[in-house]
């Protein structure tokens, strides 16, 4: 009977512009209130890029993490790390480069040494000009640097007697070692591993972060759907039985008091229903917000009691969460960079030196072609050698302040395994722990709306006080909106527990 006055008081309200249905309402253990909302005066078709029919809450999070511009610029932060970490990789493949000098004109007087020890001054006109081709090969495990290089290079010379040289080296292969030093090029690509790492892993974080995002939006507007059918069936109520006492008042049934009583609870009602309605529409506009739907685009949400049965091991997911959390990629990142700092420190302030060889073959002659005829072997090396005397401590303390730093990196990254462990524990107890909330409060939802009926019922026939009848639809109020943030309390600890895992319980399986 209350359910039927509360649809027809919906229809009348959806004649003054405000539209909502209610979906076929179930109020057992286990189950919840579906419902389906579309905003008032909107059309019935959607705008492009807005989701058609009613959406489940997976459904919305699905829709917000493919569309949103939340997961747009997630996804743009992650793309940039992705181009970041191949032009990183690029270094280490063989590079080539072609290099050249444009002709060069140099006019000067030039003093000229004679053979009897003279000094001559001539005025001398000379055009250089070359072209070069390098592969470099950088090799990170031993920190070497290898190089191929071909050259070509010509000199003009005019004065008294005009010279032309042309001097050729087809193939020189050359090495560079740095001795005693820290091997950079190993720290630079441990760290550009953990980068990446921790750009894949925030990037999943930030999809977890939208769906928790999206569940509180879409159950904001569920309880406001929830909240404005409550309150135009209490607004009918209230003026039903408000009738109905004006009559009974008439014949003398009731007192006055009882009267005023219930004029006070049909005000209050009313009351309450204007709240609801704009509460409605806030929740409606914050839920496009969340989807990154236009101002105008229909909405239509149908929240279900569906929820995954979970048995969610505590030891596994602190295993996960350890293995996954980008916390923890970016503590390691910050342990290595400490770690680096002290080889760094230790090495590169100590002696050390550089091994420089080459070998391969060059010529020279009168005309090009010649140049590359009669080859000879070129061949060099170098051994530079540093070797510190006195730095009045300089290296000693360089070496403490980063043996410091790296027990700071430590201690922090051990603070963050410690509360990643317990965020990880609490989590999936949270989860567990809701699931049972969930099933308490749809059981009490259920009986207070069964009191309710049976205590409006029974006022009708005047079997009880009015007092009653209104404790019992407080009490069928508070049960609905208990169980509406029972069943969000659920979805929000099972998308933190996934975000904090980064791990399907459900599929069992990594999210990826």
């Amino acid at each position: 009977m209350l359910g039927a006055a509360a649809l027809l008081l919906l229809a009348g309200a959806s004649a003054e512009g405000q539209s909502t249905a209610l979906g076929g309402t179930v109020r057992a253990q286990g189950t919840v209130v579906g419902a389906s909302v579309r905003p008032p005066g909107a059309p019935a078709g959607a705008p492009a890029g807005a989701p058609a029919g009613a959406l489940s809450l997976q459904e919305a999070v699905a829709f917000a993490q493919n569309r949103g511009l939340a997961a747009r610029g997630a996804a743009g932060a992650r793309n940039a790390a992705r181009s970041r970490d191949a032009q990183f990789a690029t270094q280490y493949l063989p590079s080539l480069s072609v290099g050249g000098q444009t002709p060069q004109y140099l006019r000067s007087i030039t003093p000229v040494v004679q053979p009897d020890g003279s000094t001559l001054y001539r005025a001398v006109q000379q055009t250089q000009s070359a072209l070069t081709a390098n592969i470099v090969q950088r090799l990170p495990w031993t920190n070497t640097t290898f190089n191929i290089s071909s050259s070509l290079s010509q000199v003009q010379v005019k004065g008294t007697t005009g010279i032309t040289t042309w001097s050729s080296t087809p193939l020189s292969v050359g090495i560079s070692q740095p001795l005693l030093k820290a091997n950079t090029q190993h720290w630079d690509r441990a760290q550009q591993d953990l980068r990446i790492t921790s750009a894949e892993r925030r990037y999943l974080e930030a999809m977890e972060d939208i769906a928790m995002n999206v569940t509180n939006a879409f159950f904001d507007l569920h309880s406001a759907t929830l909240g404005l059918a409550n309150a135009i069936a209490n607004a009918a109520t209230n003026d039903t039985l408000y009738t109905l006492n004006k009559g009974r008042f008439e014949v003398g049934r009731i007192g006055e008091n009882d009267l005023l009583q219930s004029e006070l609870a049909l005000l209050r009602s009313r009351s309450a229903l204007d709240l609801a309605r704009i509460t409605y529409d806030k929740a409606t506009s914050q839920f496009r917000i969340a989807l990154s739907l236009p101002a105008d685009a229909p909405v239509s949400i149908a929240a279900t009691a569906q929820v995954p049965a979970l048995k969610v091991d505590t030891l596994l997911a602190v295993r996960e969460a350890r293995r996954n959390s980008s916390s923890m990629s970016d503590a390691e990142l910050a342990e290595v960079a400490a770690e680096r700092a002290v080889r760094e420190a230790r090495w590169n302030g100590g002696v050390g030196g550089t091994l420089q060889a080459s070998y391969g073959y060059n010529a020279t002659a009168a005309k090009a072609p010649d140049a590359f005829k009669n080859l000879l072997d070129a061949q060099q090396l170098t051994v530079s050698v540093s070797m510190p005397v006195w730095q009045w401590g300089s290296h000693s303390a360089q070496v403490q302040a980063a043996q410091s730093d790296r027990e700071t990196a430590a201690a922090t990254a051990q603070r963050t395994r410690s509360q990643l462990d317990h965020d990880a524990h609490f989590a999936a107890l949270q989860l567990t722990q809701s699931s049972r909330s969930l099933t308490i409060a749809a059981k009490a939802d259920t009986v207070a709306a069964k009191r309710f009926e049976v205590a409006y019922n029974r006022y009708v026939i005047g079997k009880i006080a009015i007092d009653n009848l209104y404790l019992a639809q407080n009490e069928k109020n508070e049960a609905l909106n208990a169980y509406v943030q029972a069943l969000r309390a659920f979805w929000l600890a099972y998308y933190q527990l996934r975000r904090t895992t980064l791990y399907d319980f459900a599929a069992g399986a990594e999210i990826r």
